[in-house]
This record gives C-alpha cells, sequence and structure tokens, in this order.
C-alpha cells in the first residue's frame, strides 16, 4: 500500500511539472500580453523545476529566451530585457548574475535585426537609467553584469547624460555625467575593482590616472584591464606596458602588442626574444621537431636551437 502511494506522489509530482513546462512554453511561443515579471517567474520556475544539472539546464533555458525574445516581447525586445533586469534581484541572490547573464547574451543575436533597431535605440536610455541605479546601489547587480550591459547596449556618454539630467542636452550635461560617472571610478579603484573602473572610463573618455595604475593593474595580474587602459591612453602608455611585460618576461604578450600597434621600431628584438622562449620551451619538453620547424629559415634560431641541444645532451650525461 506504502508503494501505491508513492507510485502515485511521484506520478502526481511529474504531471505537474510537464502541466508547469507546457505553461511556460506556451507563454514563451507569445510574450505580447506576458509582462517582464511574469516572464521571470515563469523563468525561474523553468530552472527551478527542471531535472538536468545547472549547467544544462541554464543552457536549455537560454536557447527557449532567443526564441522568445523573436516572439513580440512589448514594446520590444531591448526595452523587454531592461525590464526583466529590474526584477531579476527581487527573485533571490543566488541565481540572480546567472539569469542576468542569460538575459543579456541572448539579446546578442538581436543587434544586426532591422525590424528592432528603433527599439535598440530606445532601450538605450533605459539602460544607462539601470547602470545609474546600480552604480547607486538601488538595483543590486554584479559588476561583471553591469560592465556586459554597458557593452550590449552600447551606452554612450549622451545616454548616460540624458538618465543622469534628462530633457534636452548641452555641453555642461555631458561634463556633469563624466564627473558624476568619474565618481564612481574613483570609488572602483579604491575598493580595487579594476575592471569595472577600466570600463567606465574607456567608455566614457574619462581621464584621472597616472602610469601608477598601470602598475597596480600589472601587480593584480589584471592584464587585459591594463591592456584597455593602455591602450585608451595613447602610445606612450602602451610603450610602457610593453616594457613592464618584458621586465617579467611576458614576451608573448608583449611581442602581440608590438605586432598590434605596429611598435617594432621601438622594439626591435622583442620578436626573435619571444620565438628564443618559445624555442627553449618546446627543447626543455623534448619537442626536437617540432622546434626545428619553428626555427626553420633562421640562422640564429637554428643555432640556438643547436646549442640548447648540445647542452641537454651534455646535462643528460652528466
Amino acid at each position: 500500500m506504502g508503494r501505491l502511494k508513492a507510485r502515485a506522489r511521484e506520478a502526481s509530482e511529474s504531471n505537474q511539472k510537464n502541466e508547469h513546462r507546457s505553461i511556460c512554453l506556451h507563454s514563451f511561443s507569445d510574450l505580447s500580453h506576458v509582462s517582464a515579471a511574469t516572464f521571470m517567474y515563469l523563468l525561474k520556475d523553468c530552472y527551478f523545476y527542471g531535472t538536468h544539472k545547472a549547467t544544462a539546464k541554464f543552457r536549455i533555458l537560454q536557447q527557449q529566451v532567443k526564441r522568445a525574445l523573436n516572439n513580440a516581447p512589448q514594446p520590444g525586445p531591448f526595452t523587454y530585457i531592461v525590464q526583466c533586469m529590474y526584477i531579476i534581484p527581487l527573485l533571490g541572490q543566488s541565481h540572480a548574475e546567472g539569469f542576468s547573464h542569460m538575459l543579456i547574451s541572448s539579446l546578442r543575436h538581436l543587434k544586426s535585426v532591422e525590424s528592432v533597431q528603433k527599439d535598440f535605440i530606445d532601450a538605450k536610455c533605459l539602460a544607462a537609467r539601470l547602470v545609474l541605479d546600480i552604480l547607486a546601489s538601488v538595483v543590486p547587480h554584479e559588476e561583471r553584469i553591469l560592465v556586459k550591459l554597458l557593452e550590449t547596449f552600447d551606452i554612450e556618454l549622451k545616454d548616460m547624460a540624458h538618465a543622469f539630467c534628462g530633457s534636452e542636452l548641452g555641453d555642461e550635461d555631458l561634463a556633469a555625467a563624466r564627473e558624476h560617472l568619474k565618481q564612481h571610478v574613483q570609488y572602483f579603484m579604491k575598493s580595487e575593482s579594476y575592471v569595472s573602473a577600466v570600463a567606465l572610463m574607456t567608455r566614457f573618455s574619462i581621464q584621472c590616472c597616472d602610469e601608477s595604475f598601470l602598475i597596480k593593474l600589472i601587480g593584480s595580474k589584471q592584464y587585459k584591464a591594463a591592456e584597455e587602459w593602455a591602450a585608451f591612453m595613447g602610445k606612450e602608455m602602451i610603450i610602457l606596458i610593453i616594457q613592464k611585460y618584458l621586465d617579467v618576461k611576458m614576451l608573448k604578450s608583449a611581442n602581440e602588442l608590438v605586432k598590434q600597434y605596429d611598435l617594432a621600431e621601438e622594439f626591435p628584438d622583442v620578436n626573435y626574444l619571444y620565438k628564443e622562449s618559445s624555442l627553449k620551451k618546446l627543447a626543455e619538453k623534448g619537442c626536437w621537431d617540432v622546434a626545428e620547424v619553428r626555427a626553420k629559415k633562421d640562422t640564429k634560431l637554428m643555432e640556438y636551437l643547436g646549442i640548447s641541444c648540445y647542452g641537454s645532451w651534455l646535462y643528460g650525461e652528466g
């Protein structure tokens, strides 16, 4: 008797899950009358009712969200997602970043769709308002989500100024918006949130740091942020970061920057040093054939490889 009750309960729970999944999929098939709040509630329930592991559930749901955004969300997909971003923190902190990432990344394929361009333009100011609310801690989102919003909605200083000042914009409004954002940059720097600080500085042309900031970035191993900030500051800072990379033997990164910014004249030996270093690593692993192919036709490198080979043999004999 107990087994029959257990089976009946399992069957009932299974039916409830299937019924709920059907309701969600039906709602996702036409978003024209589904509010952002309802959409997020259904999305959360789909996640919790799902039987797959977390990563698989997020992947499946992201595909559903991508399809749903083509099904007439009002007034448009970009505005709709901004509305959702205000609701996500209310669903609980544990999954807020995951859901936020899912929604924002689901917009990428729509950026080139002609029919939603008006909504994209209209949503930029709303997204800028959301950014201000996140910066003011009114809407709690992770800094990584803040950076993704800036990138996805391609938010410019004029959008931030419009959200900050409203109405018609003058030069003084742009200056006021930049000064306001500068305060947040300084806060991020004090809290060592360097990626967020660099994102604001480079996007809104805020110059408030010297080369000591670059040294901090490299010291904290925020290399991508360091390169972005150096590029924003110009040639002098790019040369400095290459030199710093050379000082700590980051030859591959130094060589890539030399190539990217056409600085072979300033650093004539970097390419050779990088190749030499690569050959040394291959030799240490015993990959002599690969090393020989890499050194092809370069007499100097072949000589270096020969010396390395002899040294390795001599060391082995000893």
